[in-house]
């Protein structure tokens, strides 16, 4: 049983900059409708702030702006979709969620070599349905920003006791 759940992805697909994007679903612990965030003093610029999920204070991060897009406009139609990574829980503002996919894992293309250091945050390629959609690989991506969003915000201890 084990052997054939290896030849399949869960994943689930959405949108940012009318370019289609996955994340595995195991990362993933819910899918919101974009609120109103509380902005963060001196936050990185693609944390657009924080809200109060069920009594945990989470940020939320536009992740157009965190792979080198522009930023997301954040529409009725916008998401957050809520995960875990690398120990934090995020929220990733994106344009809309388009579907949650089971595919065969022979379709998981390698990220071409000159693609630089835009392989290091995406798992491959998947072509489907005459579509390309860039797989990320959110631990790499949130990897350098442990000590960004995790603990005490964007704001770090400097000046919070002011509060």
């Amino acid at each position: 049983m084990t052997a054939s759940a290896a030849e399949f992805l869960e994943i689930i697909a959405f949108r940012l900059n009318d370019q289609s994007f996955c994340v595995k679903t195991r990362s993933i612990r819910e899918i919101r409708g974009w609120a109103p965030v509380t902005p963060i003093p001196h936050a990185p610029y693609e944390v657009l702030g924080v809200i109060n999920l069920r009594g945990t204070v989470i940020p939320i991060i536009d992740l157009a702006v965190k792979l080198g897009m522009p930023g997301t406009e954040a529409s009725e139609r916008s998401a957050i979709i809520v995960t875990d990574v690398n120990n934090m829980t995020l929220g990733l503002l994106v344009e809309g969620v388009s579907d949650i996919l089971t595919v065969p894992a022979e379709s998981l293309q390698p990220v071409p070599q000159t693609a630089g250091q835009a392989a290091k945050f995406s798992e491959g390629i998947l072509a489907h349905q005459d579509a390309m959609i860039c797989f990320l690989n959110l631990e790499e991506l949130f990897a350098a920003s442990l000590n960004i969003v995790g603990g005490r915000g964007g704001g770090g201890d400097a000046g919070w006791e002011e509060f």
